[in-house]
């Protein structure tokens, strides 16, 4: 049974590959057939040309932009901008200023005001050495227009001192923005007592951008200014010669301390009504110098040209008054050095280290004299900061051209010479002693009663910081 089934399906199985054998060729045929009618034939082509790819361009790595690095100190022009100048929106303004100010890019505040969105620049001011800069101490100065900007420069060290009525009559506010040195005797801080006491009694506001002391704000030191002494040298009573305010600080003592310290010539009652806005430094404290700032310095006279001039007015100026001792280098070393008739540089070495004066170091060098000839001095040096009294120098320089005199030269002083000296140093009283005295006079005594009251003073004038 098995093998008669198996051979009928071996027989249906070759009938039905015969079947699909057949089916298959005749496909082909037809697909063939079909191709014909479809498609002439045509000759044999030649392959395609492959495109030629033009390599990509190479891709240009370009170094990112420096970054813009400024000064970690903002000035009070800055801050003034920061706030989209806040405090002078919709005012007509006038502007105190000279070259020193800047913001912390170097762009003058002139340029700044006049880019402010909503107030209006009208006039400027221009204190000792002028708005340029460029003037002598002491020079009159007059009135002028800013070639530049074509607005009115009306000067305070000339005809007038302070801003007249005339001047402030278009003005709702006058910014005041001038580069102080620490110093009582430079005039920026007395000028701007005066243009406050003219704004005041027109009823104009007064703006003050607040810049560094550069010798910090830590460092009291001098003689205190006695009342009787009041000038265009020292306009506030009781201020040691190095003061540690900044020009803001001092604003604000003048406009609301004490009468005694004040020095302001009004009335309580427009001192009162007077309106006064400072604008404070962001990343300032009391603690830093001028070098910790990374401001660049912008000579403030022709003869403080640098930092280091600063600190040569603060130590010997007051030594050079009427006394017979000179400063010998010319703008490189400005202030910085001492000499002294027939005396040669290892004879004023002698002398200033037997007084053993704190934190200072002398070294004979050479340099040019203020006409630019070639000269020889000694060069003060700051031993130790920390240690250093500014102004103690200078006292031992009056004791020592006493010594060095056969007659006392404080005694032969006219009576012009004895204002000046007096309003520069402040105390009536070291005048009389030197005059009496000479070259036994007791400089540590003066010294410490100084130092008292300058501690004093420090004390009740720490409610106007606007620093710690």
């Amino acid at each position: 049974m098995f093998a008669g089934h198996f051979q009928k399906s071996r027989q249906m199985s070759r009938r039905l590959l015969v079947k699909i054998s057949l089916g298959a060729i005749a496909a082909s045929v037809f697909a063939l057939a079909l191709g014909c009618a479809s498609k002439p034939a045509k000759a044999a082509e030649k392959p395609p040309v492959p495109a030629v790819v033009k390599p990509a361009a190479p891709v240009l790595q370009l170094p990112p932009p420096p970054v813009e690095k400024w000064p970690p100190v903002m000035l009070g022009i800055d801050v003034l901008e920061a706030d989209r100048f806040a405090a002078i929106a919709g005012k007509k303004v006038g502007l105190l200023t000279h070259p020193p100010g800047v913001n912390r890019k170097g762009e003058s505040t002139v340029d700044v005001l006049r880019r402010a969105p909503n107030a209006r620049l009208v006039a400027l001011f221009g204190p000792e050495h002028g708005f340029d800069g460029q003037e002598k101490a002491g020079d009159n100065i007059a009135d002028s227009v800013d070639k530049r900007t074509g607005l009115p420069v009306y000067s305070l060290y000339g005809k007038h001192n302070r801003p007249t009525k005339a001047q402030l009559k278009e003005l709702d506010a006058l910014v005041i923005d001038l580069q102080d040195i620490g110093v009582r005797s430079y005039t920026f801080n007395v000028v701007m007592r005066y243009a406050m006491e003219a704004c005041f009694e027109n009823g104009v506001e007064v703006i003050v951008l607040d810049r560094p002391n550069p010798l910090g704000g830590l460092k009291v030191d001098g003689p205190p200014l006695d009342p009787e002494n009041m000038s265009g040298v020292g306009a506030y009573p009781r201020m040691p010669y190095i003061h540690g305010l900044t020009i803001g600080e001092i604003a604000r003592m003048a406009k609301n301390g004490s009468r005694a310290i004040s020095g302001m010539a009004i009335t309580e009652q427009v001192r009162a009504r007077g309106k006064l806005i400072v604008i404070p430094m962001r990343g300032w404290n009391r603690g830093m110098r001028w070098p910790d700032t990374e401001l660049k310095w912008v000579p403030t006279s022709p003869n403080v040209p640098s930092y280091e001039a600063v600190i040569g007015y603060a130590m010997v100026g007051l030594g050079t008054q009427n006394s017979g001792w000179t400063s010998p280098f010319g703008r490189e070393a400005s202030f910085r050095g001492i000499g002294f008739p027939k005396k040669t540089p290892e004879e004023v070495i002698k002398a200033m280290e037997a007084w053993r004066i704190p934190g200072l170091a002398y070294s004979k060098r050479q340099g040019v004299d203020r006409s630019g000839k070639a000269t020889t001095g000694v060069y003060v040096e700051i031993a130790n900061w920390d240690a250093w009294h500014p102004t103690e120098l200078s006292f031992y320089m009056h004791r020592q051209s006493a010594l060095w005199q056969r007659l006392n030269p404080f005694v032969a002083l006219t009576t012009e010479e004895q204002r000046t000296f007096k309003i520069h140093v402040g105390s009536t009283a070291w005048l009389g002693a030197l005059s009496r005295e000479g070259s036994r006079v007791n400089v540590t005594s003066f010294l410490e009663n100084w130092a008292a009251r300058a501690k004093v003073y420090q004390d009740e004038t720490r409610k106007f910081w606007l620093y710690q």
